[in-house]
């Protein structure tokens, strides 16, 4: 099924697009940024997913881009034949959204706060992904390291440069992104949390 995963293909072009577009044209960024005032005062909901196809620079797009192509073509082959292709396009902007919400609602007067990126979304797809294989192999750069291990690191790396504030980076999406991909993925089929249980006993054994 991972060569018909059009759904994953589909929101990295169009990501793509919008983002090359964004690169030379200021105003677009300006009517797709996660601006919490724009929400709060104007009512301007679409930014809580907009955001998400939108990016600061290439290396930006690129590192989340091919996350997504990587871990989101597995994912989409798990979740279409338990909700459909619009039930993974809907948990992929189900991301974008829960990882944005809690940053509207701490800057939510803010006029100073922006926001942009997919890492909320495409945090919720890996997630999603080592929450069913927490032993395979990620690579960081090129040191290859478990799923699950990546997970604690990756979370814990998360929640400190969130209270650091120390970048320009949202981490809180990051973090957001990744509790969102879990939990909505146990909603869906229940059985993968046993089996994560199970999977973390056997170091050695993966879906």
């Amino acid at each position: 099924m991972l060569s018909n995963a059009v759904v994953n293909l589909a929101i990295i072009i169009v990501t793509c697009v919008v983002s090359f577009a964004g690169f030379s044209n200021p105003r677009l960024i300006d009517r797709l940024i996660l601006w919490p005032p724009a929400i709060t005062r104007g009512r301007e909901y679409w930014r809580l997913a907009s955001c998400g196809l939108i990016h600061a620079d290439p290396p930006h797009l690129l590192f989340n881009m091919i996350t997504l192509y990587f871990f989101g073509r597995l994912m989409e082959s798990f979740f279409v034949p338990r909700i459909g292709e619009i039930g993974y396009l809907l948990f992929y902007v189900g991301g974008l959204v829960a990882s944005s919400l809690p940053s509207w609602y701490e800057h939510r007067t803010d006029a100073g706060y922006r926001s942009l990126g997919a890492s909320g979304a495409v945090s919720a797809v890996l997630f999603a992904f080592i929450l069913l294989m927490p032993w395979a192999t990620i690579y960081v750069i090129v040191l290859p390291v478990p799923a699950v291990i990546y997970a604690v690191l990756y979370l814990g790396y998360t929640i400190y440069m969130d209270r650091q504030r120390s970048d320009r980076i949202n981490h809180s999406a990051h973090l957001w992104g990744a509790v969102y991909g879990i939990v909505v993925t146990g909603l869906i089929e229940p059985s993968v949390l046993g089996a994560f249980a199970r999977q973390l006993l056997r170091p050695m054994v993966s879906m």
